[in-house]
């Protein structure tokens, strides 16, 4: 027997025709329906399609094009608007309309953030339950301190500030830093463990834990600088990523895909528990289609120009993409990605819901 099939042997699939004629809640005798809410019950065959449909999951995220040319100026007007005393986050939130024009989502599991921080301010230093990461999107002379760790923020660089660890923002540059933020807020907030905790500004401590990992393969020996720390290394220089890409490009046949993802150094696992985060190059005029998978996936262009097939057939959309742009793919959607320089490389930074769906044991790749 097939381990597909039910004890006793294989069923008939049930005709289409008895797939559709599931009862109706407005079928049954209302006084019926008020006594199960009465005792707060609900019967499950009006909505089990809407639950459990053929094929393909319902999906609120839609495709979405945060243009960064449109958000700049009026995050620049939020900076003269409200102080950072008042803000404590001056932060501009990117909303995916599928989730409602109020969302704090850009898909069902992922939040993301324009964080604006002006020269001289700071922002108070916190903890809380959602993972976050930075990804610097413009400016010089701003730091994140993460539980002591004082990580300069230079564009392209990615900073995790990971669950319960103490962080603050400071700027002691001249021009304006902006960086997008990754959480993942909406479902740390749906299963009802979102909070946060104030706290003062941190003492620092001595190091860099981004050069005890420079060299891939390479770790400290034990007891000369090891870290045992869940997330032994908080920041990800733009400059060894785009270093590295090159170099893999050098080894990859073209055509292929260049795409190299953040990791802990000393597990080899996904550099946060729940969201995925990767850089991806494409060659000059390269045309890349990635795998249809189940995750939700947002692209922000570092480096270039791309232009963004999105769905399939009649339904595809055609994003154009510049530099610091956002764009999200729902789950279970073809995109294709193109590089619409002739001479120089584009490079794109991704943030998935992979490693949640892979430990729900629900990803998959179609084809």
């Amino acid at each position: 027997m097939s381990e597909h099939e039910p004890p006793g042997g294989a069923l008939p699939p049930p005709a289409p025709a008895e797939c559709a004629a599931l009862g109706r809640l407005e079928d049954l005798p209302a006084d019926y329906v008020a006594s199960l809410r009465e005792r707060h019950l609900v019967p499950l065959w009006p909505s089990l399609r809407a639950l459990l449909p053929p094929d393909l999951p319902a999906r609120r995220t839609r495709v979405v094009h945060w243009a960064y040319t449109q958000i700049r100026p009026l995050l620049l007007r939020a900076g003269e608007l409200t102080p950072i005393a008042k803000a404590e986050r001056r932060v501009l939130v990117l909303a995916n309309p599928g989730h409602g024009p109020d969302s704090m989502q850009a898909s069902s599991a992922i939040y993301l953030g324009m964080q604006l921080l002006l020269p001289g301010e700071w922002a108070p230093s916190h903890r809380h339950t959602p993972n976050a990461v930075r990804m610097v999107v413009e400016g010089e002379g701003a730091w994140t301190n993460v539980s002591g760790q004082k990580l300069p923020m230079s564009r392209g660089d990615l900073i995790l500030t990971p669950t319960g660890l103490w962080h603050e923002h400071g700027h002691d540059g001249d021009a304006p830093v902006v960086w997008l933020d990754v959480l993942d807020l909406p479902l740390v907030h749906y299963l009802e463990t979102s909070y946060h905790v104030d706290g003062g500004r941190q003492p620092v401590e001595p190091g860099a834990a981004e050069r005890r990992y420079a060299r891939g393969g390479l770790v400290p020996s034990p007891g000369f600088g090891r870290r045992h720390e869940a997330y032994p290394m908080l920041r990800y220089p733009w400059s060894e990523a785009r270093a590295a890409l090159l170099a893999l490009a050098d080894e990859t046949a073209v055509g292929d895909a260049v795409q190299l993802e953040y990791v802990n150094p000393e597990t080899g696992a996904a550099a946060q528990n729940l969201l995925g985060f990767h850089a991806l190059m494409l060659r000059p005029g390269q045309t890349l289609t990635l795998p249809v998978r189940s995750p939700a996936a947002v692209f922000h262009v570092i480096e270039g120009g791309v232009d963004a097939r999105i769905g399939a057939s009649a339904a595809e959309q055609t994003l154009s993409l510049a530099e610091a742009d956002t764009c999200c793919v729902p789950g279970y959607t073809p995109a294709t990605l193109a590089n619409r320089s002739r001479r120089e490389a584009a490079f794109v930074f991704v943030a998935d819901e992979a490693p949640l769906h892979r430990k729900l044991g629900v990803h998959e790749v179609r084809t």
